[in-house]
């Protein structure tokens, strides 16, 4: 792999910067109520540089989403292969739940979640090309061809329902207070539905 030059490994750093500073600013004032001159001013960067990586505020939830895709998609490489696609689908749930929750906090996900409404953005939370989507996708079809899911519901139609279940979680624990445990919670709440679809 190359090594990054000087200008390249600024730049990088100019955006994390700017990330950094803007989710800041949500998880304080919300999205709504923070410019992109005051990210700028806060980041110390200029508009400019703004623009060059990133072209609205919106898309800085897209970045962060993507780190969490990356997550996602490293956590599947480590699953033991001898496990059923049922106790796959369960940690990948667990593990979910637990970089969400300590890597974002409540604060950042309330944004992100009354973001995501916003109405002609990009919205990331239905994107099924989304490793989240693939990825269950994948567990779920494996699960089918193994003899252990039904076939009565397509992997699609059966995907939907399993990340809908993921986000319904999230968007409980952003409702509820100290007393919600989402892990806990989304484990019952996965149990569940894998029960209804287990062969």
């Amino acid at each position: 792999m190359s090594r990054l030059t000087p200008r390249k490994l600024k730049a990088l750093q100019t955006k994390q910067r700017i990330l950094e500073t803007a989710l800041e600013l949500f998880s304080k004032k919300g999205f709504d109520h923070v410019t992109v001159d005051e990210i700028v001013s806060k980041s110390q960067t200029s508009k400019g540089a703004f623009y060059v990586h990133f072209n609205s505020k919106y898309e800085i939830f897209l970045e962060k989403f993507k780190e969490i895709d990356d997550f996602y998609a490293s956590f599947i490489q480590s699953l033991p292969s001898g496990i059923s696609s049922h106790e796959k689908i369960l940690l990948f749930t667990q593990s979910q739940m637990i970089y969400l929750r300590d890597s974002l906090g409540k604060d950042i996900m309330r944004t992100v979640y009354m973001s995501g409404l916003i109405p002609a953005q990009v919205n990331y939370f239905s994107n099924t090309d989304r490793n989240l989507y693939k990825i269950v996708f994948t567990l779920v079809k494996e699960g089918q061809e193994a003899g252990e899911i039904k076939t009565d519901l397509s992997p699609n139609e059966i995907t939907m329902l399993i990340t809908r279940c993921m986000r319904g979680t999230l968007y409980d624990w952003l409702l509820f207070e100290e007393n919600y445990d989402l892990l806990d919670e989304s484990q019952k709440f996965i149990r569940t539905i894998l029960g209804g679809i287990q062969k």
